[in-house]
Formats: structure tokens, sequence, C-alpha cells
């Protein structure tokens, strides 16, 4: 039994939320907890400590954004050991965060714990390069579905999960990506139909289940019905995810997402149908008049030459400022200058040294100075 005095009491816990932007969206979320940690004893917090060998600060996460995910709606629960300020503690502790983790907002949890009921999450996938007319027709496909299985290679092996299940809303937005803040890659672009500078935005509305569903699985369903994969792919970036919000099923906000699916459905139950009409009136009119010497109809150019994505593959930087060709993360490296003179090795073929081929090397480069 270890000795000494036990761990102070705790007498105060606060909920506190925060954001993982810019390049902070690539750390895991062990790193993202000890920069956090580091950030509690640089501002100076009265964090509870755990009894035991090997005291640990009593800070527990809610429901983390996965590794390469933006997040605006990260949550934490702090216990203290003297009651402390909600706003003036968030003040300190967003001083001495390093950038891309920022607090949002500090409130105290009431009881023992706070007892998030995190059941759902909003998502926002900025999608460089694919026209939003291309991701309405994915997404009019997938909601149309009962039931859409994807595969995703995990530690145990591959897994079969049903990505329709979990969507509760999905939806095209018409504003440009970046339009509740600054995101990452989809920043800056604009919903159109040209193929290199568009941003299809995708937002959804996605329950928390076992096994969980992640975006990228819902991507690689979307996938299955229209590519979504950019036109040009050597000039747009891979997709943006970001999670906008999270919190129980029976909010304002799921409430909202699921209205407006609705409208979208029915818009597009309608066009869907005045299409129809006019293309039977066509039809009718092509059959009256003769045949044609018109040839077949073309398949729009947005829609050819693109390629499912079985994974999503985030990269640092905006779309905006997308390198022509990704460099490899050796090639990123700085380098020394290349010699004149060529290494001469002094081995033979087999590996072993040989003094003869030293002497050898010894006079080729003295002969070259």
């Amino acid at each position: 039994m270890p000795t000494g005095p036990p761990p102070a009491p705790i007498v105060q816990r606060l909920t506190i939320r925060y954001a993982k932007r810019g390049r902070m969206r690539f750390a895991s979320h062990r790193d993202v907890a000890r920069a956090i940690e580091r950030g509690v004893r640089k501002a100076g917090v009265p964090v509870a400590y755990s009894a035991g060998f090997s005291p640990h600060p009593r800070i527990s996460y809610s429901g983390g954004a996965p590794t390469g995910s933006a997040s605006e709606a990260e949550y934490l629960e702090l216990s203290l050991t003297r009651r402390c300020e909600p706003a003036d503690l968030g003040r300190s502790l967003d001083a001495a965060l390093p950038d891309g983790i920022d607090v949002i907002d500090v409130v105290e949890a009431e009881g023992k714990s706070a007892g998030l009921q995190l059941e759902a999450a909003q998502w926002e996938v900025a999608l460089p390069g694919v026209t939003a007319a291309t991701a309405r027709l994915a997404a009019d496909a997938f909601l149309a579905e009962s039931s859409v299985v994807v595969e995703r290679l995990t530690s145990k092996g591959m897994r079969r999960l049903d990505a329709r299940a979990a969507v509760i809303s999905l939806a095209v937005a018409d504003e440009p990506a970046g339009s509740h803040g600054d995101h990452g890659a989809g920043a800056g672009r604009h919903v159109g139909t040209d193929p290199v500078g568009a941003c299809a935005i995708i937002r959804m509305v996605v329950q928390q289940m076992t096994p969980a569903v992640r975006p990228d699985d819902i991507l690689t369903a979307l996938g299955q019905f229209t590519a979504l994969a950019p036109a040009a792919p050597v000039f747009a970036a891979p997709p943006v995810v970001t999670r906008l919000w999270q919190g129980p099923l029976d909010s304002e906000v799921v409430a909202q997402a699921v209205d407006a699916s609705k409208a979208d459905a029915e818009i597009a139950i309608a066009t869907a149908a005045t299409d129809q009409a006019v293309a039977t009136t066509t039809a009718a009119g092509l059959t009256a008049a003769g045949p044609t010497a018109a040839g077949p109809i073309a398949e729009p150019a947005s829609t050819q030459g693109l390629v499912s994505n079985q994974a999503v593959h985030l990269a640092a930087g905006s779309a905006d400022q997308a390198p022509v060709a990704q460099a490899r993360a050796n090639e990123q490296l700085s380098r020394g200058e290349r010699a004149e003179v060529a290494d001469l090795r002094a081995r033979e073929p087999n590996g072993r040294d040989c003094p003869n081929a030293r002497n050898r090397a010894t006079e080729s480069t003295a002969g070259t100075k």
C-alpha cells in the first residue's frame, strides 16, 4: 500500500467544451490528452489527482473525434480540489493550450458526474473538386435505401457495418464550406458546377452505435451509388471532415436537421416527378415524329472518369493551397547537399572488408582532388 497523505478531495467538477482545429486534427486522442494535461499544469489549475503509486490528473474525455477529423464539439470533465470561476479558468486554460486546441465554453457540472448524453453528432464533410449535383445524386440514392453495408479493416479483421442505419439525416448544403468557421481545406471554396473549383458540402447527423459508424464509412457508402472522387484529383485536396455538434437525440439540432432532410427529400421527389413527366412528353413527341439521326445521350461530364474512394485520407493545408503533387513525408524533410565525388565503398561483393579495395578507393579519391 502506498504511504503518505491521501489525495485532496474533489470539491468541484467542470465540463469544458473545446475545439480541435487546423493541424491539430491530425493529433491522436492521446496526444491531445497530453497537451491538455500540460496546459492544466501550466495554467495552475488545482486539478485533483487519483490515489495509488502513480497518481494521474482526474480528467475524463467523452466522445473524442477520430484522428484526422476536426471538431467544434469536444468535451472533457475536470475535477478540482478548489472552487474556481468557470469563465476565469477557461481563459487561463485557453491561453496555456497550444494553437489548434481552443476552449469554447466552461460550465459547472451537476452532481457527481456530468452525465453527458452524447447520443448523436452532426458532421460536415467538404469534398473539394466534387460538384453539388454529383453529391446530391449520391445522397438521394443513399437515403432511398433501407440498408447500405460497408466494410472496414480493423485490428480484429474486416468488419461489416450498416452505414444507413446510423444516419438520421443527410443533406447537401448550398452555402460554401467554412461558413461555420475555419474548418479546414474546404474554406473559401464555392459550391458550383465547375468540377475543379467546386466543393460539395455534405452535412449529416449520425447516431452513436456499436460498432461506431464514422463519416468515412458513410462516404464509402455514398461512393457505391455515385463516385465522389474529384474530377481533377491532381489539383483537388482530400475531403475534410469536421464535427459541428454532439449531444442527445431529442435536441433541437437533431430536429432541425431532420426537418431540413425531409424538405430536401420532398423537393427531390417533386423534381424527379417533373423530370419524369418531361421525359414522357418528349418520348411521345419523338415517337410521333419518327426516328431521328440524333445519337445517344452523352453521360454528364461531372460523372465521367470518377473513381470511388475506399477510405478518406486527410492532408494538411487548405484546398486553395494544395500542392500540384503531394510530396512524400521523407521528401519534405531537409536534405544535405550531394557530394560531387561518389562514395566508393571499400567492400567486396559479399560485404566483407577488403584491404586492397580500401587502398584502391583511397587512391581513386585522392586522384580526383
